[in-house]
């Protein structure tokens, strides 16, 4: 599969994704931590891909969405953005609004 199909496919299938350096549980910089602490903070499920482990996502999620850092987090299919507009949209409780709205329009997809 194309590297660019597979980013695709973790994108659509997945409510609420976080391509950062490192784990949740185990971050590589400091904008994938506060990021990943942010979605943590919202009591949600989240899949995460850790770029540092696939250089084939690392060198290709910058053209996906043309955002050229890391993380990226997307709900619902769509980039939000990387660190700083994850906190504001925390601080401005839009995230936990799109997170839960991700899980739930997911879970309705399922049930029918």
């Amino acid at each position: 599969m194309d590297v660019l199909d597979r980013i695709k496919e973790q994108v659509e299938s997945n409510p609420i994704v976080i391509y950062m350096k490192g784990t949740p549980q185990l971050p590589q910089c400091g904008f994938s931590a506060r990021a990943a602490e942010a979605l943590m903070s919202l009591g949600v499920p989240f899949a995460y891909v850790n770029v540092l482990t696939d250089p084939e996502i690392f060198q290709n999620l910058p053209r996906y969405a043309d955002w050229p850092t890391f993380p990226q987090i997307y709900i619902d299919g769509e980039l939000i953005g990387g660190c700083d507009i994850t906190l504001e949209m925390k601080e401005s409780g839009d995230l936990e609004k799109m997170a839960k709205a991700a899980i739930e329009k997911q879970e309705a997809e399922k049930a029918d």
